[in-house]
């Protein structure tokens, strides 16, 4: 188009300068007619110029919007076809500029770190197979445990965590045991062992057992062999750090203070109280952890409210460095300054955690988790074990018709001495306490097994009494009397109650005391044979009763 204009103005120019050429060779007497004449042509070019510059500004026009036109139908074919076209990609970054005012920023979180979780939604949420959903305890303590293919120490280690703990404290502890594994018939498994073997734990709520969803845990096969480690101990470690960090998370909501342990321990007889006690004194200081072991991550006790960020960190790295690595670097993070040397990072770090001495944890177990390694690992801080608890009974004459091993003899555990070990009990053996005269007990304790023998309990034993006088005797009735809710015995005894999982504790009630004698009757022949490691009696007056 602009070809066109520009040859039509060329052409009027040239037309203009033909004209005035044969103008001046006209002969000047015909000047007047043809003056005229040209005077009506110059008009009339004039008109011609005009509408030739109304012309050329038209067909610029037109043109101009016709190179709009197809600009316009290239864009939308290219974003219909391509949509990586420019003008697609600046609408979008312009609306995403806009949505910043809208839109918070988004936050880092556990498929950061194990993206394969996304493709689950469910893969997070715990199997929780025992429990009653207990809450606001002091400790919450984590057993994680798998599946092994010698020797399985997670009974013995419940029992010894469970073994000396008073009402008191079995109301303001939690046991969660994570069955690490991903075999839903091996977790039930696990799950029914505990159910039979703490069954009043279990009910109470004491003891919880939890599992991953079978989506938890990722593909292990990539991962690189890193400081000499085979592929199999890689793998080992990192799902460690997984297995703890699924623990933490589990358990950060449930109670003030986190305490990590493995299912190989033996824990001392006094155990929670003296971690109660030390954590209440140091609860001021800006402390990490405190530590009640010596051994790699057994014993280790943090602040729940710090679960999160050391659970996130293990995630973040958990492909990399074994459990207790990592933990050291968390605090390498906080306490170092990287223009100042090891030693300084060292004392600073030391300034992060505390130790208790002696060490209220043992690792026991012979074979590790890791498949065919050995693992005789021992803290040389733990010392003795107290294989009994002595208290100062009132006088009584003692028989039995159990026969004692060695030293370990009725009369000695009685006396707070020494603990009785017994051979295997028969149906209808007994241990008889005979007063001289009627005695106000109040509440009896007596407690089978020890640390190193949990094995050797009374079961199916029942606990009875003897009322000192007529009155009290005659308010007992059989089981289906309507007087007392007790069941009669023979000879003029009454069962109060009985053992369960190895310990007999109760109250007697005021309308049978006094009471003249107490026993333990053994109801079943037993495999194993029988320890008692505690005997209590209590009575109204002070700590040594006296006959009334």
């Amino acid at each position: 188009m602009r070809f066109y204009s520009v040859r039509f103005g060329c052409l009027l120019a040239f037309v203009c300068f033909v004209s005035l050429s044969w103008i001046k060779s006209i002969p000047h007497h015909e000047g007047s007619a043809i003056q005229l004449d040209l005077q009506t042509l110059y008009e009339r070019l004039l008109a011609a110029e005009q509408l030739g510059v109304e012309v050329r500004k038209d067909l610029s026009n037109m043109l101009e919007e016709l190179r709009n036109m197809s600009k316009a139908a290239n864009n939308t074919h290219h974003t219909v076809n391509n949509t990586n076209d420019i003008s697609t990609v600046t609408e979008r970054r312009r609306q995403e500029h806009s949505d910043l005012h809208t839109q918070a920023i988004l936050q880092p979180n556990i498929y950061a770190f194990l993206p394969h979780l996304a493709k689950h939604p469910e893969s997070l949420t715990p199997n929780i197979l025992l429990g009653q959903g207990r809450r606001g305890v002091s400790i919450v303590m984590g057993v994680p445990t798998v599946k092994r293919e010698k020797e399985s120490y997670l009974v013995s280690t419940l029992s010894s965590l469970l073994y000396s703990l008073t009402p008191s404290e079995k109301s303001d502890i939690l046991i969660i045991i994570f069955v690490a594994e991903s075999d839903l018939d091996y977790v039930r498994g696990v799950a029914e062992i505990i159910s039979k073997n703490f069954p009043k734990d279990v009910q109470t709520g004491l003891l919880e057992v939890v599992a991953p969803s079978q989506y938890y845990y990722p593909n292990f096969t990539s991962l690189k062999e890193t400081f000499g480690d085979s592929k199999d101990r890689v793998k080992w470690r990192t799902k460690q750090n997984l297995d703890f960090s699924f623990l933490m998370l589990y358990a950060q909501d449930k109670g003030t203070y986190y305490v990590q342990l493995e299912d190989d321990v033996v824990a001392k007889s006094d155990y929670l109280s003296t971690m109660k006690n030390f954590a209440d004194k140091e609860t001021s200081k800006d402390l990490l952890y405190l530590e009640f072991s010596q051994l790699g991550f057994i014993g280790k006790m943090f602040r729940t409210r710090d679960l999160p960020m050391i659970s996130e960190f293990f995630l973040m790295f958990h492909r990399d460095k074994p459990i207790d690595w990592l933990l050291d670097h968390i605090l390498w993070v906080k306490a170092c300054n990287p223009e100042k040397d090891a030693k300084d990072c060292n004392t600073q770090k030391e300034l992060l955690k505390k130790r208790y001495k002696p060490s209220l944890f043992q690792h026991v177990g012979v074979h590790s988790s890791l498949s065919g390694k050995l693992q005789p690992l021992k803290d040389k801080d733990f010392g003795t074990q107290a294989l009994f608890r002595a208290h100062k009974n009132p006088p009584a004459e003692l028989s039995t018709s159990l026969i004692h091993y060695q030293q370990h003899s009725l009369d000695r555990a009685y006396g707070g001495v020494d603990f009785f070990w017994a051979t295997a009990p028969i149906k209808n053996d007994y241990i008889l306490f005979n007063f001289s005269l009627p005695i106000n007990i109040t509440r009896y304790l007596f407690r089978s097994g020890s640390i190193e023998k949990s094995g050797d309990k009374l079961y199916n034993t029942t606990v009875e009494v003897l009322p000192g006088n007529a009155f009290a005797k005659g308010q007992i009735k059989s089981v289906d009397g309507l007087t007392s809710p007790y069941q009669q015995s023979d000879k003029g005894f009454t069962v109060v109650g009985a053992f369960e999982n190895g310990l007999a504790e109760g109250e007697i009630e005021e309308s049978l005391r006094p009471i003249s004698a107490l026993r333990l009757v053994v109801h079943s022949h037993a495999a194993v044979w029988a320890l008692l490691s505690e005997v209590r009696h209590e009575c109204v007056c002070s700590y040594v009763c006296s006959p009334l």
